[in-house]
């Protein structure tokens, strides 16, 4: 299966924002090489760590836009994966450099979720896209509203 195509197109010349030509939504991007410790015996990236892939752009981003995940639990929440969505188009290899397009994606009272489409940065080619979906929770564990650092982002992510 063929993904539609992402075309990226820089965004009032910061680099960090590209803006999809085919469907208009603006993504954070950053840029990252694929480690020999990534690949398995096939030699290709091993599915699970495009998972790591995707914390790398989602941390990259709440670092670089709003907050560091360390200083919102330091305020008390913590943000646990509840589900997982990956669908994979083209392998990666060892030193392969990719970007990786990360988007706060939806955002409830107590559950937020993070769009990715990660690329391979010489040829463009999408490789994977995904999602993941977090719960608020305070340090003990239940389930609160979203902190407002979080929200924040939301509110000044380009549009």
């Amino acid at each position: 299966m063929k993904p539609q195509h992402f075309v990226p197109e820089t965004l009032d010349d910061d680099e960090r924002y590209v803006r999809d030509k085919t469907g208009g939504q603006i993504w954070y991007r950053c840029k990252h090489r694929t480690l020999y410790a990534d690949t398995d015996r096939s030699q290709v990236v091993y599915h699970a760590n495009y998972l790591r892939y995707f914390e790398f752009g989602r941390a990259s981003l709440m670092r670089d836009v709003a907050y560091s995940y360390r200083e919102i639990e330091e305020s008390g929440y913590v943000y646990p994966i509840i589900e997982i969505g990956v669908t994979y188009y083209t392998p990666l290899y060892y030193d392969d450099a990719i970007c990786i397009h990360t988007r706060p994606a939806v955002l409830e009272r107590v559950r937020l979720r993070f769009d990715y489409v990660i690329t391979n940065d010489s040829t463009d080619e999408i490789v994977c896209k995904g999602f993941t979906r977090h719960c608020a929770v305070n340090t003990s564990g239940v389930p609160v509203e979203v902190d407002e650092k979080t929200v924040r982002l939301w509110k000044i992510f380009p549009k």
